[in-house]
Order: C-alpha cells, then structure tokens, then sequence
C-alpha cells in the first residue's frame, strides 16, 4: 500500500510538468504557424508563387497530410530532436498554405476569431483536465462524426449548398469542441504514466501537443466560417 502511496504521488508531481511540455510545443508550434501565415500573407512574391499555380498549392495540401499521416504513425519511433524538427516542420508548412485565409478574411477577423478560439479551446482543455467524468465514450462517437464531416465536406466541394456548408459548419465547431476535451483528459491519463526526463516522455509529449494543435487549428477554422469578414 506505501508503495502504490508513494508511485502515485509520484505520477501527481509529474503530471504538471507532462502537461507543460504539451501545451508549451502546441504553443510554439501555433506561434510558428501564425508567424509564417502573416509573413507570406504580406508577401506579393510569396503569394504569387504558392497561389498562382495550383499544382504548387495543392502539392503543398497533400504534403502536409501525408506530414502528419506519418508524424501520427511513426513519431514514437524517432529519436525526440527528429520529431521535434518534424512536428515543428509541420507547423510551418501548415502556416504557409494558411497563409490562403488572408486573402479571404480581413486581418482583424482572423485575429479576433483566434481569441475566440483560444478562449474556448482553453475552456474545453480545462474542463477535460479537471471533470471526473469519463469522456472515453465519447471517443468512437467524435470519430464516427469526424468521418462523417470529412465526407460531407468532401461531397460538397462537389456538389456545393449552402445548406450543407453551415451544417458541417456547426457540426466541425462541435466536434472539435468535444475533441479537445476528450483528447485532454486522455493526454492527462497518459502524463501520468511518463518517466520524467525519459526519451519516451518527449516524444509523447510531442504526439499530444500535435493532437492538440489539430484541434486548435480545425476549432479555429471552423470559427472562421462565422465569425470571419470576408474580403
């Protein structure tokens, strides 16, 4: 019974400084982003080199999921400076093909929506971090949401109404939502469980700062539908 005592406090003592390390990488790699979307969003030349042609833009699109495919499949196999590098990689390259919101929203809009979203990002991020409900169920239910909003989304490229556009609108705000707090409360559970200091506690603070990071920036994208002022 001591010892069970004694690892327990062990993992509360650890649990904070797990977590600092998650949100502290999910904030650098937010800054990054918002970083080099308004540095390209400024730039004429840039501008004109990513948007001008879409094989470029879109080769830029499929490069980043195939980024974050592999990140999310292999980062507990690298070494943690590689996925560092990687993760960090991958913020950048998504600020860059953002960059595109500028020359749709006004810069005040993209900016008050941020604090929007970080406000309510941060609100779900607590509430998962402190409720003593279990918010495992709702795990499969956000995927199969998820799943069925990649699929709405897509079909509506296609076959476009506005119906279907504020629908998954308000569907990908709830979703994502939800996911910030299930993925907090699980990235909780598993700080508890880290060695401090171990190469496998880096490189799973990484992972949950880039699950994180995917949900602020889908929140934030979302948002964006309603509260951004369009061009």
């Amino acid at each position: 019974m001591l010892d069970s005592a004694l690892l327990l406090n062990k993992s509360k003592v650890l649990q904070p400084g797990f977590m600092a390390k998650v949100y502290g990488w999910m904030s650098l790699a937010l800054a990054i982003t918002a970083v080099t979307s308004a540095v390209v969003a400024s730039s004429d030349f840039l501008l004109s080199l990513i948007f001008a042609n879409k094989i470029t833009f879109y080769g830029l699109l499929i490069a980043q999921v195939l980024l974050v495919l592999y990140l999310g499949a292999k980062m507990m196999d690298m070494a943690s400076g590689t996925a560092a590098l990687f993760f960090l990689f991958y913020a950048f390259l998504n600020g860059v093909t953002l960059s595109v919101i500028f020359m749709a929203y006004t810069a005040a809009s993209v900016a008050s929506t941020f604090l929007i979203t970080a406000g309510t990002f941060g609100a779900m991020s607590i509430y998962g971090f402190v409720t003593k409900k279990d918010l495992s169920s709702w795990g499969n239910i956000l995927m199969m949401a998820l799943l069925g909003l990649i699929i709405a989304s897509v079909v509506n490229m296609f076959f476009y109404t506005e119906m279907v556009y504020w629908i998954t609108s308000c569907a990908g705000v709830l979703i994502f939502v939800g996911l910030t707090a299930y993925d907090t409360q699980k990235i909780k559970a598993i700080g508890m469980m880290q060695e401090e200091g171990s190469e496998t506690e880096k490189k799973t603070s990484l992972l949950a700062a880039l699950s994180l990071y995917l949900d602020f920036i889908n929140l934030f994208l979302y948002m964006l539908r309603f509260f951004g002022n369009r061009r």
